[in-house]
């Protein structure tokens, strides 16, 4: 499913216009973003889904084309765990 198959499946569930569907889900994609960013808390949908800023040490590690050791510095990533109803639903 992509963003505008997304946004017409709110729009139907929700009984609002595509453009109000639209709006809500580019709300909730800049406070998921602003709230990674940050990194100080999760983002939490109980039984949906977390999200949360993990941080990545520094590793060395191969150019798999050469063979020559290369070092990746430390960084930030997401992590993104699925909640309890999501799981049920994947089964």
């Amino acid at each position: 499913m992509n963003r505008t198959e997304l946004v017409a499946a709110l729009a139907n569930r929700a009984e609002v216009t595509k453009n109000d569907a639209e709006a809500v889900l580019s709300a909730f994609a800049e406070i998921a973003g602003e709230t990674v960013r940050k990194g100080e808390e999760k983002l939490t949908i109980p039984g949906f889904l977390t999200l949360e800023r993990t941080h990545r040490a520094a590793r060395a590690a191969r150019n798999p084309q050469t063979g020559e050791p290369i070092s990746i510095p430390a960084g930030y990533s997401v992590k993104a765990t699925a909640g309890s109803k999501l799981k049920e639903a994947a089964k």
